[in-house]
């Protein structure tokens, strides 16, 4: 196993263990999320400059468009939830209220 391919992978794990244990407060979900978006998408740049081939080098960029997007209305979701609710916690969400 190459170093780079563990390095992103740990940074992948510790992100999806990170949204596992500290579910306290949304801000620190969609930074978890974005930490593992951030690990991927260099995974994604490195195998597309790996490759060679010009036609790989627009996944990255489509890749980051799409967690700009995702990180976009994660935040305006958490403003709508902190309006509603009064609260960024994820204990008080409850889908069956909403």
């Amino acid at each position: 196993m190459s170093s780079s391919f563990f390095t992103f992978t740990s940074a992948f794990m510790l992100g999806i263990t990170g949204l596992m244990l500290h579910r306290v407060h949304f801000l620190s979900a969609l930074l978890c999320l974005e930490g593992m978006m951030l690990s991927l998408f260099i995974a994604i740049s490195l195998w597309s400059m790996k490759m060679g081939t010009g036609s790989y080098f627009s996944i990255p960029m489509f890749f980051l468009t799409f967690s700009s997007c995702e990180a976009g209305v994660g935040l305006a979701l958490m403003v709508a939830t902190k309006r509603t609710h009064g609260t960024d916690h994820l204990k008080n969400l409850n889908l069956l209220q909403c």
